[in-house]
């Protein structure tokens, strides 16, 4: 479902479920976290951590699932773009075999612009806290 929601593709799709949807609302995604990943060959190769950037990027890719099936954009292939990036605060590593959980929550929505508070968490505790907000675009989409 999730690759019928946003565009994203391996090697950058970073979430590997999402669930709790509440439309207009709220998500929680779940990504599994495995050695495997492109990113832990330089990041680091003796001690593996997940980049923040793809934590933020992982909040952000829930949010965007949320956003698709709040607005009924399944396979219409919307393109969603970062606007901004606040407050982010990163608590503890993420590594592998941890299985990161993303907790969105709509600060503001409904139209084009939308505005989101993430919390990333590794058996409840934080990982990462972002306020950010995106803009969903159908305007490249071949149903548009």
């Amino acid at each position: 479902m999730i690759q019928r929601c946003i565009p994203h593709r391996y090697p950058f799709l970073l979430i590997d479920r999402v669930e709790d949807i509440v439309t207009n609302e709220s998500a929680v995604g779940v990504k599994n976290v495995t050695y495997n990943e492109p990113h832990f060959q330089g990041h680091f190769p003796q001690t593996p951590i997940m980049p923040g950037v793809t934590i933020v990027e992982a909040m952000a890719q829930t949010s965007a699932v949320m956003v698709s099936m709040s607005l009924d954009l399944v396979d219409k292939e919307p393109l969603v773009y970062f606007m901004g990036i606040d407050k982010v605060k990163f608590r503890r590593k993420v590594v592998p075999g941890d299985v990161l959980k993303m907790h969105i929550k709509t600060i503001r929505g409904g139209s084009k612009i939308w505005k989101f508070e993430g919390r990333a968490t590794v058996d409840g505790e934080v990982a990462c806290s972002a306020e950010f907000s995106a803009m969903i675009d159908l305007s490249q989409s071949p149903s548009a």
